[in-house]
């Protein structure tokens, strides 16, 4: 893969992109908007979600479909304050509607996203996108992550909004067009982030994944490697078995190549899946065959088919005008330009803290550093125990958090910020620059304990860092809906606050308590080997991950550990 530096391959593609299609797009802050005018009284829609899947998201602005895109890092979830950005850029007085596809990290920052806006009085909703049929049964069907019919989803509610609808309308349409929109997949060959030189996951040699997600998740199961016309029939089989009732034989269809699968494959496959939809009843509305939602350099096979009725076949032919995909008459190069506000970070100030408190802030620091140390020497590891049944950005992630916090941390110190302030600056700088799930997570702990610890206390003993890590950890239970017991990183900070606590009514010093508890910690991410995931990208993989323990745990443990020796 070709890049310049791993790190800021999000921002260079966005850079490239934005100069390769001037009529369309321009970067804002937090991703890409529209380069024209919407018109007047039109609600903004905007979808996110990780890069690395172009043309869906960022390659479908433009009339008739949507208006800006969040874009975060490879595979992961834009941050909160990259969703506000984006939709303060766009909002044109009637709203902002934002869909995505069903991933924790996604439905967290654009949920935060979501009552912020409202908090300021911009009517705002969010809808999470359910095509995916391999990854949860039917009746769990709030479960399913996006996939491939994402695209289709998108081009209703894009379609849709142009049409001028209300809102009430608009999210209707979108949530009819998602419920009945199924997709499966097939996979040959794992993606491979930049800089990295093995991919995140290996198909063993005549075998094929089944089911697979678009951020490098490994599929749900294996099965043979199977020719051409075996893999048209099992796709065709798995997204008409769930056939609405009212199933009008009319439906929208997408053979989507993932990546690395190419055109001339594709229509082999497609030689057979259309003859075996017509001869099943099925008329097909302006089939496509191509790449629209690719996962990097992933080389399978995706069938996604979007059940019409009249209303949603019409959205699904409305025209429209993109960098990657058309229909009907182009008309933005012909708009008028919009012009996008500057926006300028306001001066950071704090306001002096107690004696104790700065010397806390001291020790925190140097916390900071050693963890973000750590996290960096442990990436490939976590990385490695991520990619069981995750898509294995999970060391990445914790390392941009882990640098962007204690940069943070260490510019508020020097800004005379006490501990309770440096541990909220280096949340949201966390939460703001990770983006992903682990970090809207660990960012809104780190912001949680900081209140406990605050600015002002005349010393910190074990059981002002129990309630504070008490506060980091119910943060995370109301935020993310993870529980105890679902193999998560809460797994590993639960115990050791409940041990921190123990420790501190026993009167022992903070240094003691906290070397004590970070055994339990090790301990506790350890056991969640034996744990099966209930929650994340790697449920529905979730049997592929026992005997391994959770990436989250484990980085958690290691972060713990080594603060004791700050």
């Amino acid at each position: 893969m070709l890049f310049n530096d791993p790190k800021t391959f999000r921002e260079d593609m966005l850079r490239g992109y934005v100069l390769a299609y001037p009529d369309y797009v321009v970067e804002v802050p937090g991703g890409v908007a529209r380069a024209t005018k919407m018109p007047e009284g039109k609600i903004a829609v905007i979808n996110g979600g990780g890069s690395g899947h172009y043309p869906a998201f960022c390659g479908i602005i433009g009339d008739g479909f949507m208006d800006a895109t969040v874009v975060g890092n490879i595979f992961t979830s834009p941050s909160t304050d990259d969703a506000l950005n984006v939709a303060r850029a766009v909002d044109n007085g009637a709203g902002v509607f934002v869909v995505g596809g069903n991933y924790a990290g996604d439905k967290m920052n654009f949920n935060l996203c979501r009552d912020a806006l409202i908090k300021e009085g911009v009517e705002c909703r969010t809808f999470y996108i359910t095509d995916d049929v391999a990854s949860a049964k039917p009746e769990e069907w709030e479960k399913r992550r996006g996939n491939v019919g994402t695209f289709t989803v998108f081009k209703t509610a894009g379609a849709a909004a142009a049409d001028g609808l209300s809102f009430d309308d608009l999210e209707r349409v979108t949530k009819k067009s998602n419920d009945r929109v199924r997709t499966f997949s097939l996979g040959l060959h794992g993606p491979t982030l930049p800089g990295e030189a093995e991919p995140l996951f290996h198909v063993p040699a005549g075998r094929m994944e089944v089911g697979q997600g678009i951020h490098g998740e490994p599929g749900v199961g294996e099965t043979n490697l199977m020719s051409a016309s075996e893999v048209a029939e099992l796709l065709v089989e798995k997204v008409l078995a769930e056939a609405p009732a009212d199933d009008s034989k009319r439906i929208a269809v997408i053979l989507d190549g993932l990546g690395s699968t190419k055109y001339e494959e594709l229509f082999v496959v497609w030689s057979t899946v259309r003859p075996l939809l017509e001869s099943k009843g099925y008329t097909l509305v302006e089939p496509l065959v191509g790449e629209f939602v690719t996962s990097l350099d992933m080389q399978g096979i995706a069938l996604s088919v979007e059940f019409l009725d009249d209303e949603l076949e019409k959205y699904w032919l409305a025209p429209c005008d993109t960098p990657s995909f058309r229909r009907g008459e182009s008309s933005m190069a012909k708009g008028e330009r919009k012009v996008y506000a500057e926006t300028t970070a306001a001066a950071e100030t704090f306001e002096a803290g107690s004696e104790a408190s700065v010397a806390a802030a001291d020790y925190i620091v140097r916390a900071f550093a050693r963890m973000n140390e750590a996290i960096i020497d442990a990436e490939p590891e976590l990385a490695k125990i991520d990619g069981v049944a995750g898509d294995g950005d999970h060391g990445r992630g914790m390392v941009k958090g882990s640098t962007f916090a204690r940069e943070a941390a260490e510019s508020a110190f020097q800004k005379g910020a006490a501990a309770g302030s440096v541990l909220k600056e280096a949340g949201k700088a966390w939460a703001a620059k990770a983006g992903g799930t682990s970090g809207v997570l660990w960012g809104s702990a780190l912001e949680a304990a900081g209140e406990v610890v605050g600015d002002h206390a005349e010393g910190y003993d074990a059981q002002a860092a129990a309630d504070a890590v008490k506060a980091a950890y119910e943060k995370m239970l109301s935020l993310g809906g993870a529980h105890r017991g679902d193999k998560t990183m809460l797994d590993t900070l639960i115990p050791f606050g409940e041990a921190l606590d123990a420790a501190a009514k026993e009167g022992k010093s903070l240094k003691d308590a906290w070397t004590e508890a970070a055994a339990v910690a090790q301990k506790a991410a350890e056991d969640t080997a034996n744990m099966v995931p209930k929650v994340g990208r790697a449920r529905p993989a979730a049997e592929r991950s026992l005997g391994t323990p959770d990436a989250g745990a484990v980085s958690m443990a290691l972060c713990i550990r080594v603060v004791a020796g700050a």
